[in-house]
């Protein structure tokens, strides 16, 4: 008991707990789109990417296909390539044991491990979250699915808001610079103008293009 109270382990607890309550509305969502318990809980194991899960369930709810669907979630997923660089310091042991890390490398876990002073914490800390928030998310999927079963309309929950709001919450540090505003702006006018005339899923890739602009305004403001 005294070592799951320590700062680290408390506070990774807490985030596993509150991703677990997301999980719910992932697994209704997951429900509402056709998937079935075993396929609902395959992609929070083997996925385990929250807002790339939103996507792929969205799109396929959406009668979008199954690539344009994965295409859009590896999309999201991508950023999280950046934070290798930033847990690597912290993790020990062979190839095996680095790609089973890699699996758990989120926000979350890399927000927990960067936060402690020293190694032996930073890397208690990205295990123990990782764990305690797959444990937690596939609980929240498993009770979703079970909960989507016995719902007629999940829409009339606010629960096909889940996915919206993920993006929002994604956005928000991102739009405190010009460059991020750009981004935003320009990604949702391409999205606004795409959804009526692009298949499901496919304004969530298109809407990557405004990356560009935002590139361009972030370089033209850099000194020389």
């Amino acid at each position: 008991m005294r070592l799951l109270l320590q700062p680290h382990r408390r506070d990774g607890l807490v985030l596993a707990v509150a991703c677990g309550l997301i999980g719910l509305p992932y697994g209704v969502l997951a429900d509402s789109a056709g998937l079935t318990m075993a396929q609902a809980v395959a992609l929070s194991v083997f996925t385990f990417a929250g807002s790339s899960q939103f996507a792929y369930v969205s799109v396929i709810s959406g009668g979008g296909n199954p690539a344009t669907a994965v295409s859009g979630a590896l999309l999201l997923a991508a950023r999280n390539a950046l934070y290798g660089p930033v847990v690597t310091p912290v993790l020990r042991g062979g190839l095996f044991r680095r790609a089973v890390a890699a699996q758990f490398l989120t926000d979350e876990t890399t927000a927990m491990a960067s936060a402690q002073d020293e190694p032996n914490t930073a890397h208690d800390a990205f295990w123990f979250t990782g764990l305690a928030i797959m444990s937690f998310w596939v609980a929240g999927t498993v009770a979703g699915v079970l909960l989507g079963g016995n719902l007629d309309d999940p829409s009339a929950w606010g629960l096909d808001a889940a996915f919206p709001a993920a993006f929002v919450a994604l956005l928000v540090p991102h739009v405190e610079t010009r460059a991020g505003r750009v981004t935003a702006l320009t990604g949702a006018v391409i999205a606004l103008v795409a959804v009526p005339i692009t298949p499901a899923g496919a304004p969530i890739l298109l809407a990557a293009l405004a990356v560009g602009p935002g590139m361009a305004v972030a370089n033209r403001r850099r000194p020389l």
